[in-house]
């Protein structure tokens, strides 16, 4: 599946907005769900993937 970054960006924009505006609502929870399903098919996913792991791993560590 091929989307430009212009598309990927469109979308970010809009749940950015979106989640400032109104809240969140069901249509704009289908709309972050696209992002993040196009968003999965660029260059940048496995540094998105990495930085959540890194994170993850960092807050695995912390004792309370």
């Amino acid at each position: 599946m091929i989307l430009s970054i212009s598309g990927v960006v469109f979308l970010g924009i809009m749940v950015c907005l979106f989640a400032r505006k109104d809240g969140l609502k069901l249509s704009h929870a289908v709309v972050c769900a696209l992002f993040g399903f196009y968003l999965a098919g660029t260059a940048v996913a496995p540094s998105i993937q990495a930085g959540g792991a890194s994170l993850a791993n960092l807050l695995g560590g912390i004792t309370l």
